[in-house]
């Protein structure tokens, strides 16, 4: 939030083009005033503001984690945009989950939030030019 400023605003607001900021929001309690007060320079600018989460083992893996930072972005003008699988890195893996249980949270969330508010569940995979949907298989 500290590199929102008002001047940075200003030339944001003056651009011809359309701005689209993606924040990194992992868990609603990342969200506080100071973070709210930036989301509201940045959208009195003109600047659309998206939200990009993972999910991780034992921090925000549950559909009430989830639901509930899909409310706190909201509450900041913040609309929720991916949310990905954990990327197997080297050192992270004990923060993986599995994909059954990241198709269960996401259905959770339709059923606890309006469709505006539910982040599509995305990975990475090598190789690939964008991000890989995953299946909900909710039908």
């Amino acid at each position: 939030p500290a590199r929102i400023t008002d001047e940075l605003c200003q030339r944001l607001a003056k651009s011809p083009l359309k701005i689209v900021f993606i924040n990194h929001i992992n868990h609603a309690n990342e969200i506080d005033d100071e973070f709210k007060a930036a989301m509201q320079k940045l959208k009195q600018a003109g600047v659309m503001l998206l939200n990009q989460a993972v999910i991780l083992k034992e921090v925000n893996d549950s559909s009430q984690a989830q639901v509930a930072l899909s409310e706190a972005l909201f509450a900041a003008d913040v609309l929720p945009y991916y949310l990905y699988l954990l990327d197997k890195v080297e050192g992270a893996s004990h923060f993986d989950i599995e994909e059954s249980q990241a198709r269960k949270i996401m259905a959770d969330m339709l059923h606890a939030l309006p469709g505006y508010l539910v982040p599509k569940l995305v990975r990475e995979i090598g190789g690939q030019k964008s991000k890989t949907p995953i299946d909900l298989k909710l039908v």
